[in-house]
């Protein structure tokens, strides 16, 4: 039977090679001719948000509880919208051609927590991204706005902010500093990279002037069912008497750090670390999301909400930890072609020897709602683990103690870097490649023809021998260095038109008392995380860095420059899908942990300056090409006006039903309402004339969907349907649409549309 979250007629997706290869030839034929396509213009200035920012003064506090026994600290926490173009832009991480955004279901956002030393400038940053990923490109923007600040941000900088993200799968593309992860974009979309540093420094402002004394203390508690390992013949490489030490083949452990301040004991925000991709929601949804990890963050800040406290400035901030070969699709990888069978062990294959038909199936695979379902229990699970937790705190957490905080960064070339084994053995790393089981994909969202998972050699099909030749042919060295791997791609000495991915990479960690972080810029395995963990707590207690306290060791990302994966070299031999995407050779591993603990004395308190910075990596924003149109026209059909009602609502409906309408639309490209909202429910008061806002887009259970009707006359419709629920208080309601419209000649133009009143029962 076909793919069963796959919509019905869809014709199938066209996969990631075929992706690259069209778009590269297009690519360079730009380049030769010279041509500069016009991108959709910026989305403002972050002054002009900056000025009409909402100021946290009254955060959102959860309950008072009994202050906290560690040292104080400067503590802050901040949050800001980030959403870019949800219409006309492919979506970043499946490298799914036919993924082009259709419409909103959750708006995303950038969470920044700072943790400071009281009375110095000694400080760091943690801003974690609804985004699959940290980039180059996004940080360069972050730093420099930073700077533009003023002498009250100087404090922040290169070494001590950190870019994560989430690494959803299900929000907007085309903001990547490196050619490869532009191509499906189809190029550099400056709309959406402008909304993404505006709104990271709005939320470090906010963090910032939130800051004050305050406590900090963490725990940790056991989440099952949230996660399982999508490559568990990779994982059992490893040593059995390395494997034997855990009990699962993936990290089932939630880390969470409180935020308490110290003038009342109440709690600011909770930054947590849980890995699992954000793979629930599928490479055929369109609606931009946080996917499992935006949306428990908001199931843990709505929470709070039902406390007695003044605003919503309470953060909660949902990391990522060795998330590399995890998985939200916990019953396993199966055969959606009618045979009833689970993919074979060891290549994800089916009866056909293709992975086409092999895909994970979700908590609630059944419903063919494109992981929607599935996503709410995954971020669920990870939303209640917490809270669990956080209810618990008083007796079941442990001060952070120790008052220094301390950061370290530096870049490093990851060309032919050498160094030596902890027996003595040199080796080196290389320049970035991947193996044809990169074009396999996973069971998330399988790759096309010929490529499997686990494969050593060349693929069934010499064709893609020739077509990678045609692009570059590795060099002898470079094939020696990466052992196992077979090349496709040599992506690290490809510079036509400009670099393809990152050789230089971030290497970065952090430091409040005994507690550590370790910044990945690779999706860091379950074994790979768990070694690199253990590395630093070893040589951490071994020179006494967290003094008397036992060091606490957390690995945060991808972060900063996204360098897709690291395994360990037994993984890596593999030669599945993480192991292919490990860019840098076979110790990768090794080379990553030995330029954290070369960096590691820079975390002790005695520590007054900072590591050389190292090489500066290429700053590709400037000379990017796009081959993204803007918004030319929009018009209404001939007797309507936009924001006209076309479908009411029906007048009566049940809760548990879907609420649905749709109005005469335009183009939400044209503003994309930072802070703000494209959809609205409004309920009417009981003095029957006052209605107020109950659920914006912001609102998992409230979808905005757009869709051009006339591409050469300018005509859209705006779908919003309100999925009801028992947590719907039975009343008298309308729907609200927010747009904007282009004409051809002039200024764009803010319209609403408003639906008749219906009755929820």
């Amino acid at each position: 039977m076909p793919f069963q979250h796959q919509r019905r007629g869809a014709p199938p997706p066209k996969r990631a090679l075929v992706a690259t290869i069209s778009a590269v030839s297009l690519f360079i034929l730009a380049l030769f001719a010279l041509a500069q396509l016009s991108s959709t213009p910026a989305e403002g200035k972050f002054a002009a948000r900056f000025q009409n920012a909402e100021h946290a003064d009254n955060p959102f506090l959860s309950r008072s509880r009994a202050a906290a026994a560690g040292d104080k600290y400067l503590i802050g926490v901040g949050k800001a919208d980030i959403t870019g173009p949800v219409v006309e832009i492919n979506f970043a991480g499946y490298a799914n051609t036919e993924q082009i955004g259709s419409g909103l279901r959750q708006r995303i956002y950038a969470r920044s927590f700072i943790i400071g030393e009281v009375g110095t400038d000694n400080r760091f940053v943690y801003l974690i991204l609804d985004a699959m990923c940290g980039d180059t490109a996004v940080r360069n923007g972050i730093l420099e706005g930073l700077a533009a600040m003023g002498s009250g941000y100087s404090m922040y900088g290169q070494s001590n902010v950190a870019v994560v993200g989430t690494h959803s799968h299900s929000g907007p593309g085309g903001w990547f500093n490196y050619l490869l992860p532009q191509i499906t974009s189809l190029g550099f979309d400056h709309q959406g990279y402008q909304a993404i540093v505006d709104g990271a420094l709005l939320s470090v402002k906010r963090a910032h002037d939130s800051l004050q004394e305050g406590y900090l203390d963490f725990g940790t508690t056991h989440i099952s069912e949230a996660n399982i390992n999508r490559s568990p013949y990779s994982y059992l490489a490893n040593p059995e008497s390395e494997r034997v030490q855990y009990t699962d083949n993936v990290d089932k452990t939630l880390t969470l750090l409180r935020f308490q301040r110290a003038s009342d004991n109440k709690n600011i925000g909770v930054l947590t670390w849980f890995p699992v991709h954000p793979t629930s929601m599928l490479g055929n949804n369109t609606h931009v999301t946080g996917d499992n990890k935006g949306l428990a963050a908001y199931l843990f800040e709505q929470s709070v909400k039902g406390n007695d406290q003044a605003a919503d400035g309470f953060v909660a901030g949902f990391s990522q930890a060795n998330v590399g070969d995890t998985t939200p699709n916990i019953l396993g990888a199966w055969c959606e072609d009618g045979s009833g069978q689970e993919c074979d062990f060891q290549t994800s294959t089916c009866a056909d020897g293709k992975s086409q038909s092999c895909h994970g199936r979700g908590p609630f695979f059944r419903k063919l709602d494109l992981g929607v379902t599935s996503c709410f229990d995954i971020a669920s699970k990870q939303f209640s683990g917490a809270k669990e937790l956080y209810d618990s705190f008083d007796s079941k957490s442990t001060a952070v103690a120790g008052s220094s905080v301390r950061s370290f960064h530096y870049f490093q070339d990851m060309q032919y870097y050498k160094f030596p084994l902890d027996n003595g053995t040199e080796v080196q790393t290389c320049p970035a490649a991947l193996g044809y089981s990169f074009a396999a994909g996973t069971s998330d969202w399988p790759g096309a023809f010929d490529f499997t998972q686990g494969d050593e050699g060349a693929p069934n099909n010499p064709l893609w021998q020739v077509v990678a030749g045609l692009l570059r042919v590795p060099s002898a060295e470079q094939k020696k260095c990466q052992g196992q791997k077979p090349i496709l791609l040599d992506v690290g000495e490809m510079d036509l038109p400009y670099a393809w991915s990152a050789n230089i990479v971030d290497v970065q960690s952090f430091r409040v008392g005994q507690f550590i972080i370790v910044i990945s810029p690779s999706e860091a395995s379950t074994m790979a995380g768990r070694r690199w963990r253990n590395a630093v707590k070893a040589a951490a207690s071994e020179s006494s860095i967290t003094g008397d306290h036992e060091p606490f060791v957390v690995l945060g990302g991808p972060a900063n420059s996204y360098a897709h994966y690291v395994t360990t070299p037994e993984e890596y031999n593999v030669q599945r899908y993480e192991g292919a995407s490990t860019l840098y050779g076979p110790w990768e591993l090794p080379a990553y942990i030995n330029l954290t603990l070369r960096g590691l004395p820079y975390l002790n308190e005695a520590a007054s300056d900072s590591p050389p910075p190292g090489p500066t990596p290429p700053d590709n924003r400037e000379k990017s090409l796009s081959f993204i149109t803007g918004v030319v026209l929009d018009a209404a059909p001939a007797g309507k006006s936009f924001g006209a009602v076309i479908t009411q609502p029906a007048a009566s409906s049940a809760r548990g039903s879907v609420v649905s309408t749709t109005f005469v639309g335009a183009n939400p490209r044209n503003n994309l309402r930072l802070e703000g909202t494209f959809a609205a429910v409004e309920k009417l008061g009981s003095d029957g004339e006052t209605w107020t806002q109950v659920l914006s887009d912001n609102d998992w259970r409230l979808v905005y969907s757009w869709k051009r009707t006339n591409f050469v006359l300018g005509h859209s419709e705006v779908t919003i349907a309100w999925e009801t629920g028992d947590e719907d208080a039975a009343g008298t309601y309308r729907i609200k649409y927010y747009g904007d419209s282009k004409p051809l000649i002039g200024d764009i133009t803010a319209f609403t549309g408003t639906t008749d009143a219906f009755t929820l029962t």
